[in-house]
């Protein structure tokens, strides 16, 4: 019963790298889909808009 076979390693080494993407698939998932990183994003998004205008603005300044 101590011995283990090709076959034996092959399925438990199956087993772990299933369960592993499963897991890692579902952390993706809440990590992407979580309403908190939508506020965030939005809150980004507005961010950048102000940052592109600021550097609009300062290059059209440098431009005159």
């Amino acid at each position: 019963m101590s011995t283990t076979t090709n076959n034996t390693i092959i399925i438990r080494n199956y087993v772990i790298l299933a369960a592993l993407t499963l897991f890692v698939s579902m952390g993706l998932t809440d990590t992407f889909f979580a309403s908190t990183r939508t506020g965030q994003q939005d809150r980004l998004d507005n961010y950048g808009q102000v940052v592109s205008a600021g550097l609009v603005a300062y290059a059209q300044k440098l431009g005159r």
